[in-house]
């Protein structure tokens, strides 16, 4: 099996933390995998929007923690639309380097956390085995899964972010038959592939909303105002 490419996480080190590794998970990582459909709009948003607010937070990259993307029907080495990195350029994030992935299985088994688009992608993901179930979110759901957790519940931030990632998708996977979505629709990130720059902003910001409270959970760190 090929390793994902270690140039899209966040953080130094991270072909070396791999290659010692139990049942095919990195020790000293929490790895988290967003997914759309085609790699080149929502999930490239999301992946860098992500890296963005934990460096703002942490104030540094790293921490173990890798972010990461991939699509269903994947755009093999496309660019970015121009409008999500335009998206970006409004959050002050970075949309340099990006390449578009198709998913494969080795993305799912490296993948600590995935969170996805939509229900559709969640249970394409899911149907790809390597127990991808209780791992595996959309990100409004996982947002609303978050909301419920008590954050003194978590590992201190000073155990290090790794540890607390992971005691947080425990959790959420523990909640997750409890706090059901009040509607169908509320767990959706709609696709604006081929729309006008409106609705990509309108989709960062629903993007910005989801993604705020799951970094503040996963730091430990609330955002400034």
């Amino acid at each position: 099996m090929t390793a994902p490419d270690a140039g899209r996480g966040i953080g130094n080190g991270d072909r070396a933390a791999e290659q010692t590794t139990t049942f095919g998970f990195p020790r000293d990582t929490f790895r988290i995998l967003h997914v759309s459909t085609g790699n080149v709009c929502r999930s490239p948003i999301t992946e860098r929007l992500t890296r963005h607010f934990v460096s703002q937070r942490l104030g540094v990259l790293g921490g173990g923690l890798i972010v990461e993307s991939a699509g269903t029907w994947g755009h093999e080495g496309a660019p970015m639309e121009a409008n999500a990195e335009t998206v970006l350029a409004d959050f002050g994030a970075d949309a340099g380097g990006f390449t578009g992935r198709e998913l494969l299985d080795e993305h799912v088994i490296m993948a600590d956390l995935v969170l996805t688009a939509t229900r559709d992608h969640r249970a394409q993901v899911i149907s790809m085995g390597h127990s991808a179930g209780l791992r595996t979110f959309t990100l409004k759901e996982f947002t609303r899964l978050v909301n419920a957790i008590d954050p003194a519940t978590l590992p201190p931030v000073d155990e290090g972010v790794v540890m607390r990632a992971r005691a947080l998708v425990r959790a959420a996977a523990a909640l997750r038959g409890w706090l059901l979505a009040p509607t169908l629709e509320a767990d959706e990130v709609y696709d604006p592939y081929g729309a006008p720059l409106p609705f990509f902003r309108s989709i960062g910001d629903e993007i910005h909303q989801a993604l705020d409270p799951v970094v503040t959970a996963l730091t430990g760190v609330p955002a400034r105002t």
